[in-house]
């Protein structure tokens, strides 16, 4: 019998960070959706928010060399998340860290995903953007490839131009 591979396993890092990528925009375009007053309104951006900071801090793991099958036993701990991504050179902001353990503390994700009696006890849409755009662009930076560098052009070539 052979082994299934879990969905997302074989995803390069460059891969999850285009998701998380997509995930973002989504978010971006859902808040425009939500109604002032009406909590419920901003779960899909929260869900989407949530799931893209997720998928951010996994890109960089797996960057980083992290097992896939040991990132995936963290669930949806933010919190565990941001400790290792912290660990592989992801400076955060003290806000944004906290927010981060809140996140966790508080089971945002589940919250946001089944729970509309407690839409209202979410962290503020301010905070949770943020976090995001914080996340975003610090991981996009440390992931990016590295830009080439030229060696300089020989005499021969230089005497051509």
């Amino acid at each position: 019998m052979t082994e299934s591979k879990y969905p997302g396993e074989l995803a390069s890092p460059q891969q999850i960070h285009d998701l998380a990528e997509e995930y973002r925009k989504a978010a971006t375009l859902l808040l425009q959706l939500g109604r002032s007053g009406k909590p419920l309104t901003r779960a899909p951006f929260r869900l989407s928010a949530i799931h893209a900071i997720e998928l951010y801090l996994t890109a960089l793991l797996l960057h980083r060399g992290h097992d896939p099958n040991q990132i995936r036993k963290m669930q949806h701990d933010l919190a565990a998340r941001a400790k290792h991504t912290v660990e592989a050179g992801l400076r955060l902001r003290a806000k944004t860290a906290n927010h981060l353990q809140s996140l966790s503390q508080n089971r945002e994700y589940l919250i946001t995903r089944y729970g509309p009696e407690l839409a209202a006890t979410a962290s503020q849409i301010n905070r949770l953007t943020a976090t995001l755009e914080e996340v975003a662009a610090k991981v996009t930076l440390l992931i990016a490839p590295s830009p080439k560098t030229h060696p300089p052009p020989s005499a021969s070539a230089a005497g051509k131009a």
